[in-house]
């Protein structure tokens, strides 16, 4: 049972969860989204040439590039299930939290060193290792959400940490913007400005999330932990492992996750090499465009959480991912750059939506009497990193197989449809959806969108 000093519903708790999605943020928008690729692919160059020699071999930049964060997910989702069950053994998260999330801090502060093709290597290392500290965190993060909210209260405190987290990641988008769009200003050059970014990025990762490493609760379990913890930790993870076999439906919903979320972060993480490749869109036309799509992920999170709310996670779900099938049907057809900004605006809407509700609703889904959060959400985490990877592979396998990226997007359609309907199997009362007063007040436009 949790301490007497675990105070659910806490708003100033809750304030200090949500910062960290605020301050991890920045890095999947400046350095996995917008800047940094555009100056890797600039800088990351053999005599003009894309194909550069990397250890010894010929490689084309953008795919180097790929594998790297590949690699980077196969092997957070390797090193989680231990290290949750050995967090959850200890009870104490935070520390694990702190350990990766100031690794990829440092990392993305070491791309500051990133300045010709001679260090090609280390900004491959860094971005390795920055993708790892991020992906790591999430894991501990996100099983903190059942120890400072009540259940009725999952959706609305998700979505307001998605919505913080695009919020601060737009506001210093802008403030990297201005340092390279105005680098003469300052007097410096653009590659500067861009180096000088990273370091921001760093900077602002590792300082904010002091505010939910000092808030948020320690060892609330009261975790007694012994000096064998990895193996303790083993015990914890297999545990969890085993009760897994007996829950129906959280296994149909990890497995229904996987497909969607396919879907759902290889469009995150390719939508600009679609608008560059197919539709020609220069980057100063893409990076308003990212912009304006984490503006509307929050106002997504914010929307879904309400319909949920109404009427039920699961017909929450399936609208979005109804929503998600239209748009790769549509990205087949689409030819004009006004057809991409309008596909962007509703992925933006509907991208919010579906990962805050995804951790709200598989929260949802958690024995309520359980005691090791990281560990189960370890499970959620390695679906998300696998997910992934399988995703943005199938998506450039198929486009190298037919020399079209178009039938790679129609492709990411047919994982929604499978997701759709392993999605429909789960029957899980918790998913079906009651008003309630409670969560009639958590969500309202004040408390989620400040």
């Amino acid at each position: 049972m949790m301490t007497t000093a675990t105070k659910l519903n806490d708003p100033k708790t809750v304030r200090a969860w949500t910062m960290y999605d605020w301050a991890n943020s920045v890095y999947s928008l400046v350095i996995i989204t917008a800047i940094f690729p555009i100056y890797y692919k600039a800088v990351a160059v053999d005599n003009g040439s894309d194909v550069i020699n990397f250890l010894g071999y010929q490689i084309q930049n953008s795919n180097l590039y790929s594998y790297a964060l590949s690699l980077s997910f196969l092997i957070v989702a390797a090193i989680l299930p231990l290290l949750s069950g050995a967090a959850d053994y200890t009870g104490n998260k935070k520390v694990f939290m702190k350990a990766f999330a100031w690794t990829g801090s440092i990392a993305c502060m070491g791309l500051f060193f990133f300045t010709d093709l001679e260090t090609v290597p280390l900004a491959i290392f860094l971005s390795i290792i920055a993708s790892i500290g991020y992906s790591g965190s999430l894991v501990f993060y996100d099983a903190f959400l059942p120890e400072i909210v009540t259940s009725d209260r999952y959706d609305a405190t998700s979505a307001k940490g998605y919505s913080m987290g695009y919020y601060g990641s737009v506001l210093l988008m802008v403030i990297c913007l201005v340092l390279i769009l105005g680098h003469e200003t300052f007097g410096i050059t653009s590659g500067l400005a861009s180096r000088i970014s990273f370091v921001l990025v760093g900077l602002w990762w590792m300082g904010f999330s002091l505010i939910p490493l000092r808030r948020l609760p320690d060892n609330p379990y009261n975790r007694k932990p012994s000096n064998d913890i990895w193996a303790k930790g083993y015990q914890e993870i297999a545990k969890v492992w085993r009760s897994l076999k007996e829950q129906r439906d959280l296994k149909k919903f990890l497995l229904a996750f996987f497909f969607w979320n396919m879907g759902v972060q290889t469009v995150m993480y390719l939508a600009t090499l679609f608008g560059t490749d197919v539709l020609q869109l220069k980057d100063d036309t893409l990076i308003p465009t990212v912009v304006a799509i984490q503006l509307l992920g929050a106002v997504g999170a914010w929307a879904f959480s309400r319909l949920s709310m109404r009427s039920g996670n699961r017909f929450a779900l399936m609208t979005m991912i109804t929503i998600w099938i239209g748009i790769c049907v549509t990205a087949y057809f689409i030819t004009t750059a006004l057809h991409f900004y309008i596909i962007a605006a509703v992925v933006g809407l509907v991208m919010g939506g579906i990962q805050s509700l995804s951790r709200a609703t598989y929260s949802k889904l958690i024995p309520e009497n359980t005691i090791d959060h990281a560990s189960y959400f370890s499970f959620y985490d390695v679906t998300y990193n696998l997910s992934i990877v399988f995703g943005t592979f199938s998506y450039g396998f198929i486009n190298q197989l037919t020399g079209s990226m178009r039938n790679s997007a129609l492709a990411l359609g047919v994982y929604f449809v499978i997701g759709m309907i392993v999605l429909l199997t789960v029957k899980s009362s918790n998913l079906l959806g009651k008003k309630n007063e409670v969560e009639e007040e958590v969500l309202s436009t004040e408390d989620v969108l400040q």
